[in-house]
């Protein structure tokens, strides 16, 4: 038998706690092996048994979560997912968790409508099981878990036609693509904080829930030289440019003329997720063809692998993050196994790669 992802659920609302434990448990690969309404509860539970991945909200007494998160760290370092309700001033918080070294946020579950529960659930679920295979400096915890959900599985046919097959001739405008997931947050500031000012436009999807992309935006663009924002329907693809998608809204690539912009809508989920990165690669693969990059990091599952293929075959050229600096070596080891990735690099050569294969062109 598979051994079960052992989860400690931290929360100081007794209807979340008792939420997470029968969303988390709805999983046969999940078992919550405890729960505690505050960090001097845990720390207790913990030193009883190590949990495999801990469930932690942010706002709590006594200890607010990011305070514990970070002795956590120094001490005993955990496979950490950060729990918090849907707001401007909690998301920032949680861009401070990541920094700490939580691995992913998740919004707190509340008791709503069957569909909204099903997907916040199938949400939760998956980011529990990628962090209980993400590496936390040299250790890596893997329990063989797979990505199932009770959502049906949707591929990028539900948002929009594959590509005609036809390329898109060459132009001046070059435009970069890049998805990721679990570890994406991290790996994606080592990325863009190395890119120079004058970067070919690039539009990213970064798995993350509602709210939090803006937050993610505004912090990287205090770090970096390049400009970065959540996009917007009809933004430009512009040079310098960096949109990140927002959460919950498909981002897709379209074109008129030479120049680029970015497409912002509703949809279901597709490889369960929205957004999606197998959405933003297509419509790479529709409307740039060639003159697209198409780079896949960290994450688990194999949203994107689909999508690196079909900009492929469209002429784009192709990365993948290799297993070594992956933080969960799912997305792109798909990817690869699809025969998608021209190159298989490192994450501290990703900008590089982005400045060399634009300018080369």
């Amino acid at each position: 038998m598979r051994k079960k992802i052992r989860v400690l659920v931290i929360d100081d609302s007794a209807s979340v706690r008792q939420t997470l434990v029968s969303v988390l448990e709805a999983d046969p690969d999940i078992e919550v092996m405890g729960v505690a309404p505050d960090p001097f509860v845990a720390a207790r539970r913990i030193q009883e048994e190590i949990p495999d991945v801990i469930t932690l909200d942010v706002e709590m007494p006594r200890m607010d979560g990011i305070t514990f998160l970070r002795k956590l760290m120094s001490q005993k370092p955990i496979p950490v997912v950060m729990c918090s309700s849907l707001t401007e001033m909690g998301s920032e918080t949680l861009m401070q968790a990541l920094e700490a070294g939580a691995v992913d946020v998740i919004l707190k579950p509340k008791i709503a409508a069957a569909d909204h529960l099903n997907e916040i659930g199938d949400r939760i679920r998956h980011v529990v099981k990628a962090a209980a295979q993400a590496r936390l400096g040299n250790v890596r915890r893997t329990h063989g878990a797979s990505a199932s959900g009770t959502t049906k599985k949707l591929t990028a046919d539900a948002v929009l036609p594959p590509p005609t097959g036809r390329a898109m001739a060459k132009t001046t405008e070059k435009v970069v693509c890049i998805g990721a997931s679990t570890g994406g947050t991290e790996s994606l500031r080592e990325v863009l904080e190395a890119l120079p000012a004058n970067a070919p436009g690039i539009v990213i999807v970064q798995h993350m829930p509602e709210k939090f992309t803006a937050a993610f935006a505004r912090r990287l663009n205090s770090l970096c030289q390049v400009e970065v924002k959540e996009a917007e329907h009809g933004d430009p693809v512009l040079r310098g440019h960096v949109l990140i998608a927002p959460g919950d809204r498909h981002t897709l690539l379209e074109r008129q003329g030479a120049r680029y912009h970015v497409s912002v809508r509703t949809g279901p989920l597709v490889s369960r997720h929205r957004p999606s990165v197998d959405v933003l690669f297509r419509s790479a693969a529709r409307s740039a063809g060639a003159n697209a990059v198409g780079i896949i990091l960290t994450g688990m599952g194999d949203d994107g692998a689909r999508g690196l293929e079909e900009m492929k075959n469209a002429g784009a050229h192709t990365v993948a993050q290799d297993e070594a600096t992956s933080v969960v070596f799912g997305m792109p080891r798909e990817a690869i196994a699809r025969g998608a990735a021209a190159k298989v690099l490192p994450l501290e050569h990703m900008a590089r790669e982005i400045m060399q294969s634009t300018e080369s062109w």
